[in-house]
Formats: structure tokens, sequence, C-alpha cells
């Protein structure tokens, strides 16, 4: 499947990691030193999900190369919904008269975005679908906990838009050109490891280890897989982009299968941990680097546990 057109909103505001000290003891080094984040974006009151959706949506359709009515799927993923009723897939289907699509709200943690990917590339292979919207957000804000000194300093918030066609409609389209995903509750400390309970805490992480070991041990296993599968030598792998979770995990990735860390791609140090949607969010953000002919694998972990990979070439 091919990626038409890829948009993004991230909010202006950022949080220094100054900011933690008094709210939870943490100094800027100790975050920085164990996360390499050095800021997070965060929404305004304003800045809803829906609104940073809708905003998302319409910068990807300033490249869109058919008439977003055509668009016959409509998925939202995310971890962080604002309403699981009247979801944002079908507040974006209204507000964009997308009349013809389905529409509905994917969740598998921060694996969101690729098993999306991984729908709408099946949707396609039975012809039940042509052209696809995968939006893709989380207001972490909403849901996190910044007194909890194990993972409050870590969230935040962004929203991308992706287009998605069966066919090609101008010759720099980049194509997915394989994806896979992964339940993993079976795993380790699985669905205890990290969560999101509102009534509880909001999101939080009690066995942080446990992710950041699977975390490492998944996202490096499965580049290894998809790039290998597809006779690509991990050396030759033109970019790398990660889940934006923590930056010792990225460095971990890259050492531990020879990548070059000028191919890994990342936005940690200024965005914190975006969730679901880090990895596309890198990915559309950084298109004006990519060349013609270059593979881009983007490889990801969430808890529950999930993981997921896909291979892109441009």
């Amino acid at each position: 499947m091919f990626i038409n057109s890829t948009g993004y909103f991230i909010p202006e505001r950022r949080i220094s990691n100054d900011y933690f000290l008094k709210v939870n003891g943490l100094t800027s080094d100790w975050i920085y030193q164990r996360t390499g984040i050095l800021s997070r974006s965060k929404a305004t009151e304003e800045e809803t999900m829906n609104v940073m959706c809708s905003k998302a949506v319409h910068h990807a359709i300033q490249g869109l190369p058919y008439d977003i009515r055509e668009v016959d799927l409509v998925i939202f993923a995310s971890y962080t919904p604002s309403d699981t009723v009247g979801t944002t897939a079908h507040v974006i289907q209204r507000e964009f008269r997308i009349e013809k699509a389905r529409a509905f709200y994917l969740s598998s943690a921060c694996s969101s975005a690729i098993n999306a990917m991984e729908i709408i590339d099946s949707f396609f292979a039975t012809g039940k679908a042509t052209r696809a919207l995968l939006i893709s957000a989380d207001r972490n804000s909403t849901y996190s906990n910044e007194t909890d000194p194990k993972s409050g300093h870590l969230w935040g918030d962004a929203a991308a838009a992706f287009f998605f066609s069966n066919d090609r409609h101008f010759d720099r389209e980049a194509e997915v050109i394989d994806i896979e995903t992964q339940g993993l509750g079976h795993v380790g400390y699985g669905p205890s490891g990290v969560f999101l309970r509102p009534k509880e805490g909001g999101i939080l992480m009690p066995k942080g280890k446990d992710v950041f070991m699977q975390a490492c041990n998944y996202i490096s296993q499965n580049t290894k897989e998809i790039v290998e599968r597809n006779r690509i030598s991990l050396p030759d792998l033109t970019w790398f982009i990660g889940h934006q979770a923590n930056m010792r995990i990225l460095n971990y990735v890259v050492k531990e299968l020879g990548i070059s860390e000028e191919k890994s791609l990342s936005n940690i140090s200024e965005l914190g941990n975006t969730g679901s949607v880090s990895a596309l969010l890198v990915f559309a953000q950084n298109t004006g680097k990519f060349q013609k002919g270059d593979s881009v694998c983007l490889s990801v972990f969430g808890g529950g546990y999930s993981s997921g990979s896909c291979l892109i070439r441009c």
C-alpha cells in the first residue's frame, strides 16, 4: 500500500524537566540521563483530542492527490480517547464529510498506529477499501499523573494523519512493503507492566524495568526480522524510527543491531513520549529527508504488551 500524504499537529507549549523537581522530586539531570527527555509537548485546554486530530488532517490534506471524500476507511488509533462512543474517527468523518467510509477506533497501547496500518493493509487486500485515513494521537496530559516519579515525567501530546491507498498516485509516493504486529500479553508482566485506569491514578508504569527490557528485546528482534525478511542488510537500512519511549532504548537497539546512530530519527528529547503516534510523527516530521529508494523501518513496543514493525520504501 502507498502513503499518499502525511500531516501532524504538535502543541506549541513545552514543559521542561525543571518543572518536575517540585512536582515529584526528580531533577532535570536525573530525568535526562535516564530517558533522554529535556521537555515534552503539552496541549492547552483548547487543544482537545478532536482539535489536535482535525489540525493534523488539515495539514495532511495539503498534499493529498484526491478529494478526501473519496476515502472509504477511517481509523482512529490511540490509547487516550476523549470519547469511546462518539469517537474521534466519527468526528473527523463528520467534519470532513467522508460519508462513504467505515469508521472506528482502535487501541493497542503504543502499538496502536502500526496495528491500524496492518488492518488498513488487510482491508486493501480483501478489496473492502481502496483509500484510507489513519489518525493517530495521544493526549497523554489528560490522564498522566505528574506526581508519579516512575512515569509522570515522560508524556507528551501530539497527533498525526496518514492517507493510504492500494494504488500509486504519483512517482514519489512511499510504499509500505511489509508490516507485522504481535500481541504479547503473555510476556513478562504483560497488562500489569503499564496501564491506564482513569479512576485509579491515570497512566502508571509500576514495572518500568520490565517494560524497558521487553521493549529493547522486541524492538530489536522485530526490526532485524522484517529488514532481513525483505533482503536488506541492517547496515544498508537507510533510516530507523523506533517508538519514542526512552532514548536509552533507541540507543540500545541501534547498537545491538549495528545501525549507525545517524540513521536513527528521534524527537523524544523535545516532545517526550507521545505514545502511539510517536513513530508515525517522526516519519511525518522527516519526509523532507527521505530520498527515492530509501528504506525506513518503524518498530514499536506498547503496554499490554504489544509490538509492531513496518518497512517502507520511499
